[in-house]
């Protein structure tokens, strides 16, 4: 996303544009799948001094407001991503712990049926697939 798109993002969302704002989603956008520390740590490279407690309400804020995803796959920190508002899924490298994006094989939510809805109105799934990513199965195969 450039700025101004951010921009116009945020204001659709009701949310005012603030320096953190931008930064966060300027990161995210340049970085999907990012832990909360490692987007601390590059916010502060394009904005300067950002507290911990800021980002942490940035992300709740932006989350809330459905312009940033958490995912937290099993044994992993929170992550957080920009691509929103489609019913893709994730995989995850067992070694290295990396994170890739993968489109939903059906195109339209839920992606799946459930064999059993126990009377649920189910308009979301959520997959993670699992394995090892390509240097990672390199290694192992060596």
């Amino acid at each position: 996303m450039v700025e101004s798109d951010i921009e116009v993002a945020l204001r659709r969302s009701g949310l005012r544009v603030t320096r953190p704002r931008v930064a966060v989603l300027t990161v995210l956008g340049d970085h999907p799948h990012t832990d909360t520390d490692t987007i601390i740590r590059r916010v502060r490279e394009v904005a300067g001094d950002v507290s911990h407690q800021a980002v942490y309400d940035v992300l709740r804020a932006l989350t809330d407001a459905g312009l940033v995803r958490r995912i937290q796959p099993t044994g992993s920190v929170a992550r957080y991503e920009v691509r929103v508002g489609d019913n893709h899924h994730h995989v995850v490298c067992r070694s290295c712990g990396v994170i890739a994006d993968v489109d939903c094989a059906v195109g339209e939510a839920p992606c799946l049926d459930a064999s059993d809805g126990h009377g649920f109105l189910i308009d979301q799934a959520e997959v993670t697939y699992w394995g090892l990513c390509p240097p990672c199965a390199t290694d192992a195969a060596s």
